[in-house]
């Protein structure tokens, strides 16, 4: 069997020795790179053409793991890539898959299930920690309120931090108005405050 050939992305040294040294373990594995930015994943993966970048999502200065992914994926020839991190959020995950990610695995996973994605990862096919599949499972059946466009627009200018009587004043109502419409806005995202709003707002890509 040929080996599948793995570029690594983190910027810990740490952590890429501890997963050179795992991965070269696999005898159906071969690793072909090591990057500590996305700007270096991307030019070792040009020159080296790997089957699956294995990305992290946070990488320092520079720009991050789904960006990286999403000019991996664009790319010619485009790897596959499976995301390993520490972060499990819904905006995390959606973020990544958007970018193209073919999996999304927790570093918390056994060193046999990391086997396996990867070789699910090279032939295309989509793997996800438990914990991840089953946030992903919740939001889809519990799917993204609907909020009107005026909701909207106040959930917009409560995310820039501006208290009731300044919302009221861009949009041209009045502060009874805005209250009304934080007291739908709660309602509906299911919280009692306003960083929970833009909270809850953020997670599910509700604000512009």
């Amino acid at each position: 069997m040929t080996p599948i050939r793995i570029l690594v992305c983190d910027d810990h040294a740490v952590v890429r020795a501890g997963l050179l040294a795992l991965l070269g373990s696999a005898p159906d594995i071969e690793v072909v790179g090591e990057a500590g930015s996305g700007e270096e994943a991307l030019a070792l993966a040009r020159r080296l053409r790997p089957d699956v970048v294995l990305m992290d999502l946070q990488l320092g200065e520079g720009i991050d793991g789904v960006e990286t992914t999403r000019r991996l994926r664009a790319g010619n020839p485009a790897p596959h890539v499976l995301v390993l991190t520490t972060y499990d959020t819904d905006a995390d995950v959606t973020r990544a898959v958007e970018a193209g990610a073919t999996g999304y695995l927790l570093k918390a996973e056994r060193p046999e299930d990391l086997f396996t994605a990867l070789h699910a990862a090279a032939q295309g096919r989509p793997s996800l920690s438990a914990p991840v599949a089953g946030r992903v499972l919740s939001h889809l059946r519990s799917p993204r309120p609907t909020l009107t466009p005026r909701e909207r627009d106040i959930l917009a200018q409560l995310s820039r931090g501006l208290p009731n009587r300044d919302i009221a004043q861009a949009l041209f109502i009045s502060e009874t108005t805005v209250k009304t419409h934080l007291r739908r806005i709660y309602d509906k995202l299911g919280v009692d405050t306003r960083s929970g709003a833009v909270s809850v707002a953020k997670e599910q890509r509700l604000l512009p």
